[in-house]
């Protein structure tokens, strides 16, 4: 499709959703240019498990076994959850979810980042010796199609021309291409560099994280529960421990990421109800800043934004990078209909397209975390009342139970 000596579209940024974007672009036929500033960590099975997870939702899967990778992640280390438990620490009733309920095999998938990334650097550098050295230009056939990977390598200048975007690399390159998309995560140089400023909020918390023993069985369960300082969650790994994720003010935080091992699992378990019976052993704990982002613009000339580069959201539904995944195949359908028209793919009103679609759903997406943890993170009594009418009135209706359900595993 593309012009003589010309490339289809520059990826920036090798991260899940970057990488699964040029990977569906070559399956697809595009020729396609990737760019990372870092060689990907290897992942081994016999390393422990990444404390960054994140649960997969079923569209998410698909994506992934459609590129070719699913099998693989699965048969590494993929928590299937079967079922969901809500409830809250200050109000009665709680909420269960069942994936039989749907006649599924699962709510979703608990994956490392870090294997996901793996996968699919794996599926683009497919010698061993590359994937773990610097490939320098070299390019690389994925199953079908194209990819030209400079990595490592950054891009530091960019000129959004009106037939082709040309982007400079620090070791000199140029490369030209109809379309550049800026990937590279929530900190994006490229974002700042094209002038789309961010709106949003700092939520003064930080996720812990770790992972845990507990005395009984996950059950193939998420289990979440609200509390007074924000919610805790209990996500079920493959080999059988939880990993948690446990959003705090910024101060309790900092005393939580203090605490000795043992006082730490004994708060913990006390937070949790012992739902589990007590927590038996816990990994190092670390810990991130919750923010709200969302990029004011999704479009500057022939550059597009997608992933974390133009929504970051609340932790607590663990969609996030669910919906990086929902870009790449908003996109990717965009750029597919754009050539059976024979259109320019960097093009406008294309382009456009993609953003009217992902920014809309995007911003709903967050600003519904947004009021579930304002809600539910607030220790009142008028909220406290409105979260047990709440939990009380979709644990009866089951059409309510169904949407919720839904959301509660990333579908749409």
């Amino acid at each position: 499709m593309s012009r003589r000596g010309e490339l289809d579209a520059i990826v920036v940024g090798a991260g899940p959703v970057g990488a699964a974007l040029a990977a569906a672009l070559a399956r697809d036929g595009f020729e396609v240019a990737l760019v990372e500033a870092r060689t990907p960590k290897p992942w081994h099975a016999g390393d422990e498990v990444d404390p960054r997870v994140v649960a997969l939702a079923p569209d998410a899967r698909d994506l992934l076994d459609d590129l070719g990778v699913w099998p693989s992640i699965a048969a590494s280390r993929a928590g299937a959850y079967r079922h969901m438990h809500v409830w809250d620490a200050t109000a009665p009733g709680e909420l269960h979810f069942d994936a039989a309920e749907r006649g599924e095999a699962a709510l979703g998938w608990i994956v490392e980042n870090r294997l996901i990334q793996h996968a699919l650097w794996n599926a683009l550098v497919p010698d061993r010796e590359d994937r773990e050295a610097a490939v320098h230009g070299r390019s690389f056939h994925p199953s079908s199609g194209t990819v030209r990977v400079h990595c490592p390598n950054e891009v530091v200048e960019v000129e959004n021309g009106e037939d082709a975007v040309v982007a400079t690399l620090d070791d000199g390159t140029r490369l030209r291409a109809r379309l550049l998309v800026a990937a590279e995560g929530a900190e994006s140089a490229l974002r700042g560099r094209l002038g789309i400023a961010f709106e949003g909020r700092d939520y003064g918390q930080r996720a812990v994280v770790a992972h845990v023993a507990t005395e009984r069985a996950h059950e193939s369960t998420a289990w979440q529960r609200f509390l007074p300082g924000g919610p805790l969650a209990f996500l079920p790994l493959a080999d059988g421990r939880c990993s948690i994720v446990w959003s705090l003010p910024d101060a309790e935080a900092a005393r939580v990421l203090a605490q000795g091992d043992a006082a730490f699992r004994a708060e913990l378990g006390c937070a949790f109800d012992f739902r589990l019976g007590a927590i038996t052993a816990a990994t190092p704990r670390l810990a991130f800043p919750l923010r709200l982002r969302l990029a004011e613009r999704y479009l500057a000339g022939r550059c597009v934004l997608i992933g974390d580069a133009a929504h970051v959201v609340h932790p607590l539904a663990g969609q996030g990078v669910n919906l990086g995944f929902r870009d790449v195949a908003c996109l990717r359908r965009v750029l597919r209909e754009a050539r059976e028209r024979d259109n320019d793919p960097g093009a406008a009103h294309v382009l456009r397209r993609y953003e009217r679609e992902r920014r809309s759903e995007n911003a709903l997406a967050a600003r519904s975390f947004d009021l579930i943890e304002r809600v539910f993170g607030s220790s009142s009594a008028p909220s406290a009342g409105l979260r047990a009418a709440g939990l009380a009135l979709a644990s009866r209706v089951a059409p309510l139970r169904r949407v919720l359900a839904d959301a509660a595993a990333g579908r749409r």
